[in-house]
């Protein structure tokens, strides 16, 4: 945990793969802002045991526990990349104790109707999600050697991804401070495998486990026009069948701009459920130059 010890309580979801200690805010902003945020490592990445054969939906039992623990009532759960599906399920399973959720970035349903869900998708991600549907021993091989490689040097994964990045991508990685807090976190994420990598991989290309029509509360879907990873239209086709969501593409902006707009959307879901908020990032994009 780290922000204000009597802030309003909100689960950061990290992405695939990802930890803990991903990019955040940091302590003294988050205190600032009246917020406590909880990230954890999510099953099968970092200090996380495994859960083999886990859903989607499964995240919301575990984040229950973790606030009964913590013993935390009610709270707000974000989720980016691969976090935002956890997240949905949250806000469909926890209704009771869920004030807000925000999705970043995230990916539509496998079997999403309508949607051509690998139209517009980098060749890496295309071969990696679609040999989850014709072989999963082959995901549990690629993955294993891949983690291995970036176990050896922190640095693999970030030089894989480079040539496949949006222009906007391609500023935020170049920053010194935000490479190394990605290299930093797929370090951890991976420490003991890459089970939850996997995991991740096989549970997004099957039934999340809930459905979108069960979320009731408000719902924030922010998307960058330029996103490569997870096309724009997966967070089209989700804000079409929330009915409590709150669509924002933001032009000027990729799949990891999501990290440069998480104060303003921590703002969004510390404002009680009851109360419309419009969210509104644009001086954060001008001040970063996109």
């Amino acid at each position: 945990m780290t922000g204000h010890p009597d802030g309003v309580s909100i689960f950061l979801l990290h992405g695939t793969p990802g930890s803990r200690n991903g990019p955040k805010p940091r302590s003294m902003t988050l205190r600032m802002q009246g917020i406590k945020l909880i990230s954890y490592d999510r099953a099968g990445y970092g200090d996380s045991d495994r859960d083999p054969g886990r859903k989607v939906v499964d995240a919301a039992a575990d984040i229950e526990a973790i606030a009964d623990q913590l013993g935390i009532d009610r709270f707000s759960v974000v989720g980016r990349s691969g976090g935002g599906p956890h997240a949905l399920a949250c806000a469909a399973r926890l209704s009771h104790r869920v004030d807000r959720v925000a999705a970043l970035v995230s990916v539509a349903p496998f079997d999403a109707n309508d949607l051509d869900w690998y139209g517009g998708m980098t060749d890496s991600n295309v071969e990696e999600y679609s040999r989850a549907d014709i072989d999963e021993d082959a995901v549990y091989r690629e993955l294993s050697r891949l983690a291995e490689r970036i176990q050896e040097d922190p640095e693999e994964l970030v030089r894989k991804l480079r040539p496949e990045l949006s222009r906007y991508d391609g500023r935020i990685i170049d920053d010194v401070a935000m490479r190394r807090m990605l290299v930093a976190t797929y370090s951890e994420a991976l420490k003991a495998g890459p089970w939850g990598w996997i995991d991740d991989v096989l549970a997004f290309r099957k039934h999340w486990g809930f459905e979108l029509s069960e979320i009731q509360v408000p719902t924030l879907l922010w998307h960058g026009l330029d996103d490569r990873f997870s096309p724009p239209p997966h967070t089209r086709w989700l804000a079409e069948r929330i009915p409590t969501s709150q669509l924002e593409l933001e032009p000027a902006g990729g799949h990891f701009s999501a990290m440069e707009v998480l104060p303003e959307v921590l703002s969004w879901l510390s404002a009680p459920a009851d109360q419309h908020v419009d969210f509104y990032a644009g001086d954060r994009l001008a001040r970063a130059g996109v």
